[in-house]
């Protein structure tokens, strides 16, 4: 089994060289103005540029509408949308029929009645990624480096692949697709210095920590 590693908030050409070079699968640019790791169109533009299909280019959005994503997908050209807002199963296959792309539908976990909606979701996403419920008081819904109890996705039965995302570092990975089962894995803040700004040693760290991961898989 390969587990898909992303690291998502990127927004330096350092940083971006680092992720690319230690083998991330997934390298994730984030569109949302209260994040601090909000990309303008220009940088989006220039950042994928210089991934020249060495991973899989992902954008992540809160709830934007069409002609915010036209922007993203024209200055980007993404491989995959990640839509982490409160977008529906119709608001989804909008998205794949107006953008031809694939979607990856992020979905808060604090409990296991979150899981209730995966159903409406399992014919339209090509991917769900888990993580932590916000505080009601956060201003954004992800990149809060906040974990979720990951028993509850043990045993899940779900014809999708799905990752785990929340809290994640290179000291906990491990055991985050142990108990999830997960497929991927998808790191912001836990690789980060302060927030927004990533750490190059920590971004190697944490790939690796999930390659060693992978490997006993296998075994």
């Amino acid at each position: 089994m390969s587990l898909i590693v992303k690291i998502c908030g990127l927004s330096t050409r350092e940083t971006l060289d680092v992720a690319l070079d230690a083998a991330a699968d997934m390298v994730g640019f984030v569109f949302f103005p209260p994040s601090p790791r909000h990309l303008e169109l220009d940088a989006a533009r220039d950042l994928g540029e210089a991934v020249k299909g060495r991973a899989a280019k992902v954008a992540l959005t809160v709830d934007a509408d069409d002609a915010t994503l036209a922007g993203i997908v024209e200055a980007l050209k993404p491989d995959l949308l990640q839509l982490h807002g409160h977008e529906t199963p119709v608001r989804l296959d909008d998205i794949k029929r107006k953008f031809g792309l694939p979607v990856m539908k992020a979905l808060a976990v604090e409990t296991a009645a979150d899981l209730a909606v995966l159903p409406g979701y399992r014919d339209v996403a090509d991917r769900i990624l888990f993580d932590a419920r916000p505080p009601k008081e956060a201003t954004r819904p992800g990149g809060l480096g906040a974990a979720f109890d990951w028993h509850l996705l043990e045993n899940l039965d779900l014809a999708l692949p799905f990752m785990v995302s929340g809290g994640l570092h290179a000291g906990n990975v491990a055991e985050a697709v142990r108990l999830t089962g997960a497929g991927g894995v998808d790191v912001s803040s836990g690789v980060e210095r302060a927030p927004g700004i990533k750490d190059s040693e920590m971004i190697r760290a944490f790939i690796r920590a999930a390659r060693t991961t992978e490997e006993l898989m296998v075994r």
